[in-house]
């Protein structure tokens, strides 16, 4: 697809992945609304790349409902959704102090797996309303997972389990959304620069930087946003989900 003058909404745009992206799609003349629970982090973001933020709680089907039509009525429906919101959770199944409260466990679940498909379900039902284009396009839809939800590490059971709903919804969405041409396709990002990367100290940054056998570094948020755009971009792509990890396989701890 190419997006220019098309109107896409990046979901946890504000920072990391989703500010990369959202400046990618922008570069290449879409219509970017920026969806972010801080929301002055995202008009910040919308500022610098002339688009639209939108203030959001993906875990809420009000939220999402609203943001979804702010988006809409400032560029008109979707055709490329990207959602990048997440959080990282850690806690072991059975620690020192007993079981993990459910609720933790239930947290990483709602923003993670629910949150994505929450804004999905919405964008799938704009996206459907549009014409096609010459391919027989109408959308294309970018989901976020990592390869943590292929192997998950010690104290990672939210987090691994939200990721690989994620991987599993995108050939059964990719399917279910194929009559009325829309793609479905998620990225499974390793090790990346990203603000919850960022509160690690240094000397542990290093360490995770060394145990990714090549490029030996973490990843860029513009190579993330390169993916995104390769996606978008490649009408042929549909139903994948795609390491971009510089071919790291995470140990068990």
């Amino acid at each position: 697809m190419d997006v220019k003058g098309m109107a896409a909404v990046v979901v946890g745009g504000a920072s990391g992945l989703g500010a990369a992206t959202a400046r990618a799609l922008a570069r290449e003349g879409a219509k970017v609304s920026v969806l972010d629970f801080n929301i002055e982090a995202a008009r910040a973001v919308a500022a610098e790349i002339g688009g639209f933020a939108v203030q959001c709680n993906v875990t809420s089907a009000e939220s999402a409902e609203l943001a979804i039509a702010a988006a809409r009525d400032a560029h008109g429906p979707a055709r490329v959704l990207i959602n990048t919101a997440g959080i990282a959770t850690a806690a072991k199944i059975v620690g020192k102090q007993g079981p993990m409260p459910l609720d933790d466990f239930r947290k990483g679940i709602e923003v993670n797996l629910v949150g994505s498909f929450n804004t999905m379900r919405l964008a799938a039902a704009d996206m459907a309303t549009l014409e096609p284009t010459m391919d027989g396009e109408r959308g294309v839809i970018i989901n976020t997972a990592s390869i943590a939800g292929y192997e998950g590490q010690v104290g990672q059971a939210s987090y691994a389990a939200s990721k690989a709903g994620l991987i599993g919804l995108t050939i059964q969405a990719a399917r279910e959304l194929a009559p009325n041409g829309i793609r479905v396709c998620t990225i499974a990002p390793g090790l990346f620069e990203t603000p919850m990367m960022a509160g690690l100290p240094e000397n542990v940054r290093a360490s995770l930087a060394v145990s990714v056998p090549f490029p030996s570094r973490l990843g860029r948020a513009e190579e993330y946003a390169k993916q995104a755009m390769n996606i978008v971009e490649s009408v042929y792509l549909n139903g994948e989900t795609i390491r971009v990890d510089a071919a790291l396989r995470m140990a068990a701890r």
